[in-house]
């Protein structure tokens, strides 16, 4: 896939920095307010080849104003929504599409802006011992969700298993990572795994994090 598949012929795509993880498959709602995201999505919708553009996390700073550091990994989006709301904002909907690696930020005018490179996986076999302790995590989630559900009366959360989902074993575990209750710096390592043994064993890791917090709320040693 070529880089002119998700920007111009100069790899150039319009960026939106956040404070969260955008994964490929994943559909996300913006509230666009800001003018210079205004005038990137106008930009964006002006034309059907240009509905799309970056997002990568916030590492430091806030999604207003400027001034901050990004990630160099981030997502495409494409826009399948686009409509204006009250307080002369847009409410554009976008699903994510392919991973991408910033190659060079560019001034952010008249919006933030960046050489891009599309990051595909790179070969590598999942071994089944990964996929072990992955679903060890995911019965162990599911457990302690299960508890805090009728403990606490806290919504059932759906938890999916590798099982559960289809395709290629790196589309699977992005499958997974947008379902499951990840932070926004574990969903960055699944992102940023360089193919799917990788991105299996920072889904694992990052389970193991949601499965420690929900283990000291219900007040449950290890």
């Amino acid at each position: 896939m070529s880089d002119e598949s998700v920007a111009g012929g100069d790899g150039v795509l319009p960026m939106f920095p956040l404070g969260a993880v955008l994964l490929p498959g994943e559909e996300i709602p913006l509230q666009v307010f800001e003018p210079r995201y205004l005038d990137m999505i106008e930009h964006c919708v002006g034309s059907p080849d240009r509905l799309r553009f970056g997002v990568v996390l916030i590492a430091r700073g806030h999604e207003v104003g400027g001034g901050d550091e990004r990630t160099g990994v981030g997502t495409v989006a494409r826009i399948t929504s686009c409509r204006p709301v009250s307080g002369g904002r847009l409410h554009v909907g976008c699903v994510g599409e392919h991973r991408i690696a910033v190659d060079e930020w560019l001034p952010d005018d008249p919006y933030p802006r960046a050489r891009v490179r599309v990051w595909p996986d790179e070969p590598a076999e999942v071994e089944p011992a990964d996929l072990d302790a992955l679903t060890d995590q995911i019965t162990a989630l599911t457990d302690l969700a299960e508890g805090l559900t009728r403990d606490r009366g806290v919504a059932k959360l759906h938890i999916p298993d590798w099982d559960d989902v289809a395709g290629e074993p790196g589309d699977r575990a992005f499958a997974l990572a947008r379902e499951l209750p990840l932070g926004p710096l574990d969903r960055l390592r699944v992102l940023s795994a360089p193919d799917a043994a990788h991105r299996v064993r920072a889904l694992t890791e990052g389970l193991a994090d949601a499965v420690a917090g929900l283990r000291f709320r219900l007040g449950r040693p290890d």
